[in-house]
């Protein structure tokens, strides 16, 4: 959302990811969202009259929406246009957040998909949605990079995955080790995908 003030109903959106990603669906309430984004609680049932299951999928969406648009940053970014080096720019945001601020926090996507079997099915598919606007610029941008485009995708899935995954192991052994050997052992298998020149 860039530099500029954000409105109450951003703020709560943006708020509502915060704490999701740090505490989970569950024990993010809407109280506590108020709070968070410093907006009258009658205000939640102004801006969202489904109440926290509707929160959740803007949360959700706008996560989505932000993981999408950093691809075509981190493209930018880079030295070579290479995937593994996109792939550990992808991490190197992680890995950063870890070592500034501890692990605290996750992804707030992946923190809705493991609630979602006790949520409703807009939940659900709010969260199948935001890894679709993530994985999307992503397999567009390998495919920039040369890799073929029925491959492209399958590799965005494979990295976002990865990432995921190493970001759970990260978080439970407070260590950013998970993160540093994903880049590693994936870049190859990544750059090795490449059939013509970027």
């Amino acid at each position: 959302m860039g530099e500029r003030q954000r409105g109450p109903r951003e703020r709560m959106v943006f708020s509502a990811a915060q704490l999701i990603r740090r505490d989970g669906v569950k024990a993010t309430g809407m109280r506590e969202v108020a709070a968070h984004a410093g907006a009258p609680r009658g205000s939640l049932q102004h801006y969202f009259p489904g109440g926290k299951e509707q929160l959740v999928g803007e949360a959700v969406g706008w996560a989505g929406r932000y993981a999408g648009k950093r691809i075509g940053r981190f493209v930018e970014g880079l030295a070579e246009p290479l995937p593994s080096a996109l792939f550990a720019a992808m991490v190197a945001q992680w890995t950063d957040e870890y070592e500034r601020d501890g692990f605290a926090a996750g992804c707030p996507v992946a923190a809705a998909t493991v609630d979602c079997a006790s949520l409703g099915d807009s939940t659900r598919e709010a969260v199948a949605a935001a890894f679709t606007t993530w994985r999307t610029p992503l397999a567009e941008a390998l495919a920039r990079m040369g890799v073929p485009a029925d491959r492209a995708a399958a590799l965005a899935t494979l990295m976002i995955s990865t990432l995921e995954g190493a970001i759970l192991l990260a978080r439970a052994e407070q260590d950013v080790r998970p993160l540093t050997t994903v880049v590693r052992e994936l870049g190859p298998l990544l750059d090795a995908a490449v059939t013509r020149p970027a």
